[in-house]
């Protein structure tokens, strides 16, 4: 049922392209779609106090430290009183992939944020693939990008 709804969710994203945002991170570097085209882009909002997103950042770390070449992370911290905690929190869970310091605007760029996690993935092309509510996992997210050519097979992935 899991990969019936996530196929649906990528038919249905399939014919959708992203404008192209523009998301200064923590450490001041600026990220834009166009600047990854040739990669996947997962873009994933989160916040500290949401315990499926905490759930999925260990497997999102072990996303991209396993596909930087052909994947890039940025994650989105929403609904945070404190700048500074945000950078600790995200200090501790050892996450490697850029840090967004989210609020509306931010997320008006990228697309409709129902609720915490949501994740918006794009294929090397700048299309959006997948708008996923909920926490995902590495593995989901391999298979869907082809990673796994089972996936591939599985999903109906036009973009593998």
């Amino acid at each position: 049922m899991k990969y019936f709804i996530l196929a649906l969710c990528f038919m249905l994203a399939g014919a959708v392209y992203a404008e192209d945002f523009s998301l200064t991170d923590t450490q001041g570097k600026t990220h834009r779609l166009s600047d990854y085209r040739g990669k996947w882009v997962l873009v994933n909002f989160w916040a500290t106090w949401c315990p499926p997103c905490l759930e999925e950042i260990p497997d999102l770390v072990a996303l991209y430290e396993a596909h930087r070449k052909e994947l890039e992370v940025i994650g989105i911290a929403m609904e945070y009183r404190d700048s500074k905690a945000v950078i600790e929190f995200a200090d501790n869970l050892f996450i490697s992939y850029p840090v967004v310091l989210g609020n509306d605007n931010i997320a008006a760029q990228i697309g409709k944020v129902n609720g915490l996690p949501t994740s918006f993935i794009f294929s090397p092309g700048g299309k959006l693939a997948l708008r996923h509510v909920g926490a995902l996992d590495r593995q989901t997210v391999e298979r869907f990008l082809g990673f796994n050519k089972a996936g591939c097979e599985r999903f109906q992935n036009k973009y593998c």
